[in-house]
């Protein structure tokens, strides 16, 4: 039957005759298009026989493949291609399967032509949005042959390119054809994901290439046409775009595993190109530099510096881990490279067979992690950048009972240079911190331990903090005005941006003003200074007095400033020639401007005065002749006349008169003593002898007896405000005059007084001892001593006599 069939042409079924019409005598005329209307209304018509036309159209393209018939191929094809964009209904899903083996078909040949027409029609097919799902559909073998034809390596660059090129429409054909029907096979399965993801960096990297070798200007606007780098590009930003959170771990992890195997973390320039393109992959990028902790410096640097690239784009928008999480892993990553370029191996120690640790490999990565640092917190908003920048102090070893220093010298090492890595990174996170509040950009918890570290002996460290501080105040960019230390006769040339003292600031001065003059004020008398800490001291006094001063805190800073001229004349630190000259220096400059931003005439006259009488006879004590490259020095420094210096009395007479408090000027400054002497191992024994002292006088006996607390009123609490200031003035000058008779009394004098001392303290002890060991009263009732008084006569506890009852 079927062989007559076959034989006759009007017995064959209808839709192999309507099949059969649609190719020509000659392939080269192309498609009947009028036989093609024909097939094409019949299927619309009878939608059942599209899986029998489809089954037909297969057989023939077989066919026609296998004698290389490849005219009739083409047509076949086209045929298909219309039926597929006009048939849109519950059958079509019997057609497709047809259609995906002729296409498959199509790819599995050697032809490069055949196999861009089958990836031309699969990416048709791709595009048609089904009405009905398909339960039994697969692309496996369209994803390995797509990915498979992404590396082609053809000898004619045409033909490879156009291979590559459909190769990466192919697989943008599969990933839209199934990323969005959950009854597909899941395209983000590791399976498919380790074969697209690397084909499409493949492209990317090797376009790169070409690109390095500079077509010639007649080649260069054909290939900007068929570019496969752009369209790798582009299907890439679409896989990512389309991937879920919980689908983005597979789709970059094999983009990690593919910069590992070809090594393209250390020019990195690739790398960087890569998270460019993945906006979510911050998350993945963090687990990987922890997963190469081990790896060679230059890698995890590679590693770093490209999280640094993507961050930045990152942090404006979708950020996949915490922030704080983030800072975390660098700061760890951080620790670790010191440790490695401590030990000189990953393991902690040095064996046979263990790889060697280059330093300059290390210190390479920790300066790639503090760039990372600062470029990520550069676009954070205030209220993040605060939090980030509490968090990175916190893990700054301090020598306290909460934060224990590791000992031994390594220990000591150790120590060092992780407070340098962090106070670096603190100083990138606060270069260009804008906070009006200072209460919320300084807070205690943060000001306290910043300050701590002020008093360490590192000079470097000590540098560190200056720098930070004057990041933190400037909010007004100051800050590069002040940079080289100078006695300006007109300071209107600085343009100085100078806002009123609020009263947010006005609060944090009178909390924390004290504790800042006494740091700065410790950091002057540190003989390891050298010029960089005196034009950082210059710009942080200059900074709190236009960003944070009202009349109070620049009555202090002169205060502050002239006390800091006593310490270089009297000089009981033993301070060398060029830091005496450089404190006066620091008080000329600092004093000059200050009377101008003032603006009290007599004031400005007494300073330009003395900076005068100073050019022409002590130049040494100027900045000019002091904070240059040869410093120009007196040998001598002990036969300083007043007129080379600023008076106090002076000072105050001439500021008194214009409304400022002349008494407060009297008094000289001393700075307030804490525990943090005691952690800062550099306490004097007169500092000692102090505290002992102060304790002692506070419990005094001598004191007078407690008044009864009178009533608390509005009065009461007005006038302790304001006499609050005389008072601790008061205390200051007893406790000076106190350290004073210590350090400058004679031994034996000390001796008496301590012995005199000791001697009341034994007869209150002996009082007390008598009181507390006393027997109880005599039942019997008192006895009358000498001068009236009524006296308890104590009786041993066996003569006493009970009463009945108590005896049993």
């Amino acid at each position: 039957m079927y062989g007559v069939c076959g034989c006759c042409g009007a017995l064959r079924p209808r839709y192999k005759r309507l099949v059969d019409n649609i190719f020509p005598e000659d392939p080269e005329d192309g498609l009947v298009k009028t036989n093609m209307e024909k097939l094409t209304f019949y299927a619309l018509s009878a939608p059942e026989k599209l899986d029998r036309i489809g089954a037909y159209l297969s057989e023939r393209l077989i066919r026609d493949v296998g004698r290389h018939r490849y005219g009739y191929v083409c047509i076949a094809m086209e045929a298909l291609d219309q039926l597929l964009m006009a048939c849109h209904c519950q059958s079509i899903n019997l057609f497709v399967e047809s259609f995906l083996k002729m296409v498959a078909k199509l790819l599995e040949s050697e032809k490069p032509n055949l196999q861009i027409l089958g990836t031309n029609s699969f990416v048709k097919f791709a595009n048609i949005e089904e009405d009905t799902p398909s339960y039994h559909r697969s692309y496996d073998f369209f994803v390995s042959r797509f990915s498979e034809m992404c590396h082609c390596s053809h000898d004619d660059l045409e033909i490879k390119t156009k291979i590559r090129m459909s190769g990466i429409k192919g697989l943008q054909g599969v990933v839209r054809k199934t990323v969005n029907d959950e009854l597909q096979a899941n395209i983000w399965d590791p399976q498919h994901m380790d074969k697209i993801v690397p084909s499409l960096l493949f492209n990317l990297q090797h376009v790169e290439e070409a690109e390095s070798r500079s077509p010639s200007p007649l080649q260069a606007p054909e290939k900007e046409k068929e570019n496969p780098a752009e369209l790798a590009e582009r299907c890439l930003r679409e896989l990512l775009g389309r991937a879920a959170f919980g689908n983005i771990k597979n789709a970059i992890k094999p983009v990690l595993i593919h910069l590992d195997n070809h090594s393209l973390w250390e020019p990195k320039v690739f790398a960087i190109r890569c998270f460019k393109i993945i906006m979510y992959s911050i998350q993945q990028l963090l687990s990987h530099l922890d997963a190469n902790s081990r790896s060679a410096a230059t890698v995890r640097a590679g590693i770093v510096e490209v999280l640094s690239e993507a961050a930045v784009i990152a942090a404006t928008g979708s950020v996949g881990p915490t922030v704080l999480e983030m800072f975390n892993t660098l700061l760890r990553q951080l620790r670790l490279s010191i440790d490695y370029a401590l030990t000189g191996s990953y393991d902690g120690a040095i064996s046979l067979g263990t790889k060697i640790i280059k330093e300059h490999e290390e210190r390479m990565f920790q300066e790639a992690v503090i760039k990372t640092i600062g470029s990520f917190a550069s676009t954070l908003p205030t209220y993040q950048r605060s939090e980030v920048i509490l968090f990175i102090m916190s893990k700054v070893p301090l020598p306290s009972l909460h934060h224990p220093m590791e000992t031994g010298r390594t220990g000591e090492n150790r120590n060092r240079l992780t407070q340098i890595m962090l106070l670096k990174s603190l100083l990138q996170v606060s270069t260009g911190f804008q906070c009006n509040n200072m209460m919320s950009a300084l807070p205690s918890n943060f000001l306290d331990r910043l300050l701590s570290t002020a008093l360490m002996e590192d000079a470097e460290i000590r540098l560190f903090v200056l720098e930070i501080l004057i990041s933190f105040i400037d909010r007004h960019g100051n800050r590069h005005k002040f940079s080289t230390i100078s006695t300006l006769s007109d300071i209107s040339v600085l343009k100085l941006k100078v806002d009123k003292c609020s009263r947010q600031d006005t609060v944090f001065m009178k909390k924390h003003s004290q504790q800042l003059y006494r740091h700065i004020y410790l950091t002057c008398k540190e003989e390891t200074n050298i010029q960089k800490h005196y034009e950082a001291l210059y710009g942080l006094l200059a900074l709190i007095s236009i960003e944070l001063a009202n009349e109070e805190v620049v009555v202090d800073l002169i205060r502050l400033v002239l006390a800091v001229q006593d310490v270089a004349q009297v000089n009981e630190e033993n301070l060398p020639v060029y830091n005496r000259c450089a404190l006066y220096a620091l008080g000329a400059a600092y004093l000059n401007l200050i009377s101008q931003l003032t603006t009290v005439p007599a004031f400005c006259q007494h300073i330009h005065e003395v900076i005068e009488t100073r050019k022409k006879e002590a130049p040494y004590m100027l900045p000019e002749d002091v904070f240059v490259e040869r410093p120009r020095l007196s040998q001598n420094l002990d036969g300083v006349v007043i007129e080379f210096l600023f008076r106090q009395s002076k000072i105050s007479e001439v500021l008194g008169g214009s409304g400022y408090n002349s008494d407060r000027l009297c008094l000289p400054y001393i700075p307030q003593l804490t525990d943090e002497d005691r952690l800062s191992k550099r306490k004097s024994i007169g500092e000692t002898i102090s505290l002992q002292v102060e304790v002692e006088s506070r419990n005094s006996p001598e004191k007078e007896e407690r008044v009864p607390a009178e009533e608390i009123t509005y009065e009461t609490l007005k006038k302790a405000i304001v006499d609050s200031v005389a008072v601790e003035e008061q205390e200051r000058e007893r406790r000076r005059q106190v350290v004073e008779k210590f350090q400058k009394a004679p031994f034996e004098e000390i001796a008496a007084h301590c012995g005199a001392r000791a001697s009341l303290l034994q007869s209150k002890l002996n009082q007390i001892f008598e009181i507390t060991i006393r027997p109880p009263p005599s039942p019997s009732g008192t006895i009358t001593a000498a001068y009236g008084q009524p006296q308890n006569h104590s009786i041993p506890v066996y003569e006493m006599k009970f009463p009945d009852l108590c005896v049993y």
